[in-house]
């Protein structure tokens, strides 16, 4: 067989991942990157094209493959994107070059290529399937204004709220939780951590951070749930969407146990024959998964 490479890149809203593979499947290297989300930038902003250049750049330099080497084929899933660069579009060494949404990306790594609803619980959240006629179907993914249930990033700013609502109403219970917020950003008071945030001292990314630390408290957990049982549902409906009653758990988030069983015991209450699993690659993986059926190749990835 011929020597080629390929890569896939997941653009996410904290971090840009990228991975190399070869005409084998092996796994040659892995890169990261910074945010490559467009929400809000300029017209003249770099932020993904950046990113995405960086992770690949990470990746080559881990692979020890000489500077300006060119891919058969690369596939990135970014996160919000809608068909367009709001920002500078991004330019890769590829004669196939991919952009797409990062659900589909997320998708295949968590099925390993395979059918069934994948639900993405990192900085923002969303649930994604494909029917059987090959058909995408997306629910939730709005946003962090208009939605993003079970998310880091909701899930932190429901915890501050709380503590801020707490602060105006004299309610002490909360002090230690206030606190324990306070120094995870490194500001003297939830009035700066708020003022922060609006003047981009802290982007979302730092926000969504908070989250595991916020779940330590039992008062934030019933907020939490509710983001969990929204998960559940919206799963249920992808599989009533002619989704395959598979459902992988994917994102950052799952790695709370009682967050994760709770979306399985969700799902598995309106759909007791479903299917729940762990995702089985992370969404780079899914995204080199695509990579190689650009040139009609079903492969999955060899880490060695």
């Amino acid at each position: 067989m011929t020597s080629f490479m390929v890569a896939g890149i997941d653009g996410g809203q904290s971090s840009t991942v990228a991975i190399i593979g070869d005409e084998s499947g092996r796994i040659l290297g892995r890169g990261t990157g910074g945010p490559s989300d467009e929400i809000g930038v300029a017209a003249d902003s770099t932020r993904m094209h950046d990113a995405l250049r960086s992770a690949l750049a990470d990746a080559s330099r881990q692979a020890q493959l000489a500077e300006g080497t060119r891919f058969e084929a690369i596939v990135a899933g970014v996160s919000g994107y809608n068909g367009r660069a709001s920002g500078c579009p991004p330019q890769l060494p590829a004669p196939r070059f991919l952009l797409i949404h990062d659900a589909p990306i997320a998708h295949a790594g968590a099925l390993g290529g395979q059918s069934g609803v994948v639900v993405i619980a990192g900085t923002g959240s969303v649930v994604y399937t494909r029917d059987r006629e090959g058909v995408g179907h997306t629910l939730g993914g709005w946003g962090f204004l208009f939605g993003d249930e079970g998310s880091a990033f909701r899930i932190a700013c429901d915890a501050l709220e709380m503590l801020m609502r707490a602060e105006d109403d004299g309610d002490a219970t909360l002090l230690q939780a206030t606190q324990a917020a306070c120094a995870f950003f490194g500001m003297p008071s939830l009035r700066r951590l708020a003022r922060g945030f609006y003047a981009g001292e802290l982007g979302r990314d730092r926000l969504a951070a908070y989250a595991p630390a916020a779940l330590r408290f039992d008062r934030f957990r019933e907020m939490a749930n509710r983001g969990a049982d929204r998960l559940a549902e919206l799963a249920c409906r992808a599989i009533d969407a002619g989704g395959t009653a598979r459902v992988a758990l994917a994102g950052g988030v799952f790695g709370d146990a009682a967050f994760g069983q709770r979306v399985r015991d969700g799902i598995r209450g309106t759909v007791p024959n479903a299917e729940v699993f762990e995702a089985r690659y992370e969404p780079a993986a899914g995204a080199l998964l695509l990579a190689y059926r650009e040139l009609g190749i079903e492969m999955e990835p060899l880490w060695r």
